[in-house]
């Protein structure tokens, strides 16, 4: 027997998920999971904690080819869904980065978001610091989970979104993979 069927025996993946706390949101996660070739094997529903974004954490074990892994992630991403984790490999890698300026009054909420969009990243931790009250100068550390290779990747996105609204970025230390 040939190692060809490797890529389509079904392998068991974790993937962490954050959800809004609405009524359809954990069904409306399922769905792509199921329409993209995963076969689910259990769903870990955390209502009673939330994540840093206020959203709850949901951990949910799949099993597919490897084939159709890729297809699950994007399938979830397309549908809305914050991707936390989606197995080892796929976020293989964290960057941190601060950001300061008026993080508070540039909205927050819309900084991180376009983060994750524009960098193909997810957001795992956001400490917040605003000694003078929200009007004033505050601070955000990002941790951010990247693939792997792409933290270059991330850290230029981030500094995008920074430079749209006007606040600074102060980067790692270490040098990226795939920066310019």
């Amino acid at each position: 027997m040939s190692d060809d069927t490797s890529a389509t025996d079904p392998r068991a993946y974790t993937v962490r998920l954050e959800l809004v706390d609405e009524p359809g949101e954990l069904l409306g996660a399922l769905e792509p999971i199921a329409a993209n070739g995963g076969n689910l094997l259990s769903v870990f529903h955390e209502r009673g904690s939330l994540t840093p974004r206020g959203h709850i954490p949901v951990e949910v074990d799949l099993e597919c080819p490897p084939d159709r892994f890729d297809a699950v992630v994007s399938g979830l991403r397309e549908a809305g869904v914050n991707v936390i984790q989606a197995g080892a490999e796929r976020y293989g890698e964290e960057v941190t980065v601060l950001l300061v300026g008026d993080v508070i009054e540039s909205d927050l909420s819309d900084t991180l978001s376009s983060i994750e969009s524009k960098a193909d990243a997810s957001i795992s931790d956001v400490s917040l610091s605003a000694p003078g009250g929200t009007s004033d100068v505050s601070s955000a550390r990002l941790r951010l989970a990247a693939e792997t290779g792409s933290t270059g990747a991330v850290v230029g996105a981030v500094r995008e979104v920074a430079e749209r609204k006007e606040l600074r970025v102060v980067e790692p230390l270490a040098e990226l993979e795939g920066s310019a």
